[in-house]
């Protein structure tokens, strides 16, 4: 007999493309809704290490990254179980809705589509609209009929110029039967800072609050969100054996500042939920891991921004050498970089790094690397024997100029083609390219 398990209503945000202004309107929402008294249960689609972050901030819920190309569907129940007990479930999309890779990984192909298909969350289309009036709703008309499997509950209209062309884009609208759940000015929205990775992190914003409360208010001016909440859904999904990774060791080192940020949290509250003590560090105030630790992990983030005080930060590089010599060290993007001989910044100056291992790598010209990696291991992994399969993500913008030691892993994307960042392992020392997300089947 398959078990089941009962979804909670839910919506989805999703657009045509990236750039279209997805998240400050899932930002908005969240704030205005959660101000309203509705405990909204944010998430994201596809692998995204920033997004959560102003999810939280928003409505304070933990935000989780939700991806059917890394996850199996076990793994995906589960975290979207987590929104039981709220009354509202809000996923972000990525890219366009129907956006993914070309071969399907654990459960699919990784587009939002898959997920609301899944759930039975309706999409909420967000259309920027400059330049155009009726002729909108040929693309609102094409999105609600591409798969029938997945449903648009209705338009947010974004860039609105005036009230004349709000009139002649509801118009073409009513023409196609689709709702407008709300209409937001070209003049008067509000513009979250970006970096080089994309947005700013949330902790590294001065001013959050305000500036969430500011979106939460112009959303709740423009949108109905009365409208918006009636339109959610969920439905019933077959439940699965939850493959998340295991804990890499009993009591955690866990690099954490300005640097060291992106880890995912489905995986994070993993560890901590299987019994795993999580001892946080500060390689940017010059804080060495835990000695009591059985294995010290680096997640990715920023080095390349504080690649000067890592460099001075003797008593981190100390400990994290003596650490080495006994227990595993493992870094993902950046906490690799920072394990490595050096890493040359953008400038072309180089900064001595840890030296656990061999890498240099450089910022001078940068290079974007993104997308899914499938990774067999070649040698054991902390939690891992050599063999183990694992699914995870990779964008960055370095360079390896230089990496000799033993390759980690045979690394692939999502397409089946080899890629060169394959890892590496030195004594206790590993490292990848890509951030972890799920084990593979």
């Amino acid at each position: 007999m398959i078990e089941t398990m009962q979804l909670p209503k839910g919506l989805m945000i999703s657009a045509p493309a990236s750039g279209t202004g997805k998240t400050t309107l899932m930002l908005g929402l969240l704030n205005a809704l959660s101000r309203r008294g509705v405990d909204v249960r944010p998430f994201k689609s596809g692998p995204d290490y920033i997004d959560p972050g102003f999810h939280r901030a928003a409505c304070g819920r933990s935000s989780y990254n939700i991806d059917s190309w890394a996850m199996g569907s076990g793994v995906l129940c589960n975290l979207i179980g987590t929104a039981h007990g709220g009354d509202l479930a809000l996923i972000e999309g990525s890219m366009g809705l129907f956006d993914g890779v070309a071969q399907p990984g654990e459960t699919s192909n990784g587009a939002s589509a898959d997920i609301s298909a899944m759930t039975g969350w309706p999409v909420v289309l967000l259309l920027d609209v400059s330049g155009q009036a009726q002729s909108a709703a040929a693309t609102a008309l094409g999105f609600k009929t591409m798969r029938p499997d997945v449903h648009v509950a209705g338009v947010v209209l974004n860039k609105v110029a005036s009230p004349r062309h709000e009139a002649l884009l509801r118009l073409g609208m009513e023409q196609v039967g689709i709702p407008v759940l709300g209409a937001l000015p070209r003049q008067g929205s509000v513009t979250l800072p970006e970096r080089h990775l994309g947005l700013v992190q949330a902790e590294e914003q001065p001013e959050l609050m305000k500036l969430l409360d500011a979106a939460g208010d112009f959303i709740a001016q423009h949108i109905d969100l009365d409208l918006i909440v009636s339109a959610a859904q969920g439905r019933s999904i077959p439940d699965g054996p939850d493959v998340l990774p295991p804990p890499p060791g009993q009591r955690i080192a866990l690099a954490k500042d300005a640097a060291f940020s992106f880890i995912y949290p489905h995986l994070l509250d993993h560890w901590i939920a299987a019994g795993a003590q999580v001892l946080p560090f500060s390689p940017l105030a010059d804080e060495a891991p835990d000695d009591s630790a059985d294995i010290c992990w680096l997640p990715g983030g920023y080095p390349e921004l504080h690649a000067g005080r890592l460099a001075a930060a003797a008593q981190f590089r100390d400990g994290l050498q003596k650490f080495a010599t006994t227990r595993p060290v493992h870094g993902e993007c950046g906490g690799y970089m920072a394990m490595g001989a050096g890493l040359v910044d953008k400038e072309g100056v180089r900064h001595q790094m840890a030296g656990l291992l061999g890498l240099e790598t450089s910022y001078e010209k940068r290079k974007m690397h993104l997308g899914y990696r499938l990774a067999t291991l070649n040698e054991p992994g902390p939690g891992y024997d050599a063999g183990a399969r694992l699914r995870g993500h990779e964008f960055h913008y370095s360079t390896i100029l230089s990496q000799p030691d033993t390759p980690l892993a045979r690394v692939v994307d999502a397409n089946g083609a080899e890629v060169p960042e394959t890892g590496s392992r030195r004594g206790h020392a590993t490292g990848t390219f890509f951030h972890l997300i799920a084990g593979a089947s």
